[in-house]
């Protein structure tokens, strides 16, 4: 006799303490602070910006683990991609120097894709996944940040060198 396959639902994003996590940090990363006497809110991803490359690079890796957790829990191919491209705009622009520290504390990446799981999850379209596509985007800005740094090297040895030769 065949056994009937039982259809489990997620749990709704305010009761699943993975999701609750994933806001949590996000929060964390993007608005946890407020400038006293004012409204305005800004987190640990423009202080890290501040440190070069390093900052960029760790902000990068948790905007990029908390994508991979929602997605995990349902967050279906169009929302990955969303969330992937607020993650680029964040990095790249906020790769730019005194630029990109002063968009990191206005453009909020982090939040902005709990915002759009937390839409995804109340529309009841929780059922996707982006896993490939994810993993396509996040290799490209891997090798994006890989070639930055080659390209950071190559200038810093050129300018050596050609200080060395010029102003010896």
């Amino acid at each position: 006799m065949p056994v009937p396959s039982v259809v489990t639902r997620p749990q709704p994003f305010t009761t699943d303490e993975r999701l609750r996590w994933v806001e949590r940090v996000a929060r964390l990363m993007d608005s946890q602070f407020t400038l006293p006497g004012t409204r305005f809110r800004f987190g640990l991803d423009p202080l890290l910006g501040l440190i070069p490359f390093v900052g960029d690079l760790s902000t990068f890796a948790v905007s990029s683990m908390l994508v991979l957790t929602m997605m995990r829990h349902g967050a279906s191919r169009h929302v990955v991609i969303r969330m992937a491209l607020n993650i680029f705009i964040d990095t790249i622009l906020g790769a730019i120097p005194i630029i990109g520290n002063i968009f990191d504390f206005a453009y909020k990446s982090n939040d902005r894709n709990v915002e759009l799981l937390r839409r995804h999850y109340a529309e009841g379209k929780y059922q996707g996944g982006g896993r490939g596509l994810l993993t396509l985007v996040l290799l490209g800005m891997l090798v994006f940040f890989g070639l930055l740094a080659w390209g950071l090297w190559a200038l810093t040895s050129w300018l050596w060198h050609y200080g060395q030769v010029h102003w010896s």
